[in-house]
């Protein structure tokens, strides 16, 4: 029987690789989700809903993590740097991210 052993990240960062096409992409995409997420938790209380809140249901607090968790739900996916940010619908801070 395999041991196995319960680590502090999850979901598991070799997972999130397989999703991104390199490390970079990975840490790229999901620092620019992190503080989308965390510009929408500071605006919860103006009222103005003009940030995508979290696409999972998490019991994480920290945004990074929700960001990792949703990359692995595959609800944000990485679009290439080309053209494609207005066929794709990025968000309109400019960031990677799409919803």
């Amino acid at each position: 029987m395999a041991d196995t052993y319960d680590t502090m990240m999850t979901p598991q960062v070799e997972s999130l690789l397989d999703k991104t096409s390199s490390k970079f992409g990975l840490c790229t995409l999901a620092a620019t989700r992190a503080r989308e997420i965390n510009a929408y938790f500071g605006q919860l209380g103006e009222g103005l809903g003009s940030m995508v809140p979290p696409q999972v249901t998490s019991i994480a607090r920290k945004p990074l993590s929700i960001a990792f968790e949703e990359i692995s739900a595959e609800k944000i996916v990485p679009v290439p740097a080309g053209g494609a940010e207005s066929a794709a619908g990025t968000s309109k801070n400019g960031g990677g991210a799409a919803a």
